[in-house]
């Protein structure tokens, strides 16, 4: 009987430990139940359940057919972006597996080909049959052959023992002897068309794509310290840099320099979803699972290292901005025309930045690039609760006006002046490039 003495919070804690017990298709059903409800939100935890759920699909899959694992692979994929098609991650992992896919079939069906075409090189050439003695220096040259030879309508033998050979490919000179059995342009055994197979069995290609879902899954816990690396390049000392949420990207991008370099850090509430936490004197535990961090956790180690952390409310975001040199912010997808989406307020920051000619700097893995551009913007933004903005209690003014609570921003890339990913930095005009470079063009609509 399976330890269910103590359950878990519904996460993504939960679901990593289900997964090595429960059935594929149960496992499948959860974490699509668990995006549903929310209970897994922020792009790292749903790319890491998708990354470790696709795992447990593909080795479970009994087939070494290609075609079989892109079809498996698709169905889950459309069962999981349905489930919650704001979680844009989800199906970048999903995209990246098939591309995993089809490129080790196109090596497998390479070294096939390589292989059937050094077998037929290493065949003998046919050599030139002289089929009309018609001049007198053939007759002559036939004459001399032994006496079987005049007799016989068929090609003369192609043996050693000839006294006078017929003239040979130089291309098989440095060949081995071949058996009298074996004639040129004979099919090859084991194969009845004459194409060489290999060694009589197809290559299991489920071994490298569960290799490369594992150097994602890696990807995905290293991506922050590979971006952190490229801070010392665009921090620099005594400037005074504002940002917007507790991102744990952004928060190791700022200790990165702040380990060489004095600065002084300008951190936005971020209200009404995320002020909680950024208002907190006590930081609790933080969960691995959680992109965001209270604010406590978040200035801590700042403040340790010697750095002025200054919080502020949203609204002062633009009475500050003069006085600011860069804004780095987190994100929660990147599109392939150099937009993102971001937490609520981001898009002021930016368009304030913008007014005040301050660079505006994005942290992002590659992994939340997405091939989707966004041909309808209202349909990228995520809504709260919007008791958040309003409470119920204030009965009279809820009944006479309409509110909204927007999780997310839709920021466009004339509003961005550079992405630092795990790979460098990019300009938003170069991130088709990226999208080109990690995704195929016939998994961007699966």
């Amino acid at each position: 009987m399976p330890a269910t003495s103590a359950p878990l919070t519904p996460g993504l804690a939960s679901f990593l430990k289900s997964l090595k017990t429960n059935p594929i298709d149960t496992s499948i059903d959860n974490l699509i139940s668990l995006l549903k409800r929310r209970q897994i939100r922020h792009s790292r935890s749903c790319a890491t359940a998708t990354a470790y759920l696709l795992l447990r699909v593909i080795s479970f899959c009994r087939t070494t057919d290609a075609n079989k694992l892109i079809e498996r692979v698709q169905s889950v994929g459309r069962r999981l972006m349905a489930a919650q098609p704001r979680e844009m991650v989800v199906g970048n992992i999903v995209r990246r597996v098939l591309g995993l896919i089809r490129d080790e079939a196109e090596d497998d069906r390479d070294a096939e080909f390589a292989l059937s075409d050094a077998g037929s090189e290493s065949q003998p050439q046919t050599p030139r049959v002289l089929e009309d003695p018609s001049t007198p220096q053939d007759r002559d040259f036939l004459s001399v052959r032994h006496e079987g030879s005049e007799r016989s309508s068929s090609r003369p033998p192609l043996t050693s023992h000839s006294t006078n050979p017929a003239p040979i490919s130089m291309f098989s000179l440095l060949s081995g002897p071949e058996a009298e059995s074996s004639l040129p342009g004979s099919p090859v055994p084991g194969s009845p068309s004459g194409r060489v197979t290999g060694h009589g069995s197809v290559r299991d290609i489920r071994a490298e794509v569960l290799d490369g879902i594992g150097e994602i899954i890696d990807e995905l816990g290293q991506v922050d310290d590979q971006i952190a690396a490229y801070a010392l390049d665009h921090i620099h000392s005594n400037e005074v840099i504002l940002t917007h949420t507790s991102s744990t990207t952004v928060q190791k991008f700022l200790l990165k320099a702040a380990a060489k370099r004095k600065f002084t850090v300008i951190h936005a509430e971020s209200y009404p979803n995320n002020h909680d936490a950024t208002h907190a004197t006590v930081s609790g535990t933080v969960s691995d699972e959680d992109d965001n961090l209270s604010f406590e956790s978040f200035q801590k180690p700042l403040i340790a290292l010697g750095i002025t952390v200054i919080l502020i409310p949203d609204s002062a975001v633009f009475a500050l901005m003069s006085r600011v040199n860069k804004v780095i912010l987190g994100t929660h997808s990147v599109l392939a025309n150099g937009g993102l989406v971001a937490a609520a307020g981001t898009r002021v920051i930016a368009r304030a930045a913008k007014v005040h000619q301050t660079p505006v700097v994005v942290v992002s893995g590659v992994y939340k690039l997405s091939p989707v551009y966004p041909f309808d913007f209202d349909s990228l933004i995520e809504y709260g609760d919007a008791s958040n903005v309003i409470g119920y209690e204030d009965g009279d003014l809820v009944d006479q006006i309409d509110v909204q609570n927007p999780l997310y921003d839709y920021v466009p890339a004339e509003l961005i002046d550079l992405y630092i990913t795990n790979l460098g930095g990019h300009a938003p005009s170069y991130l088709y490039r990226i999208v080109s470079d990690h995704y195929r063009k016939e998994d961007i609509s699966f």
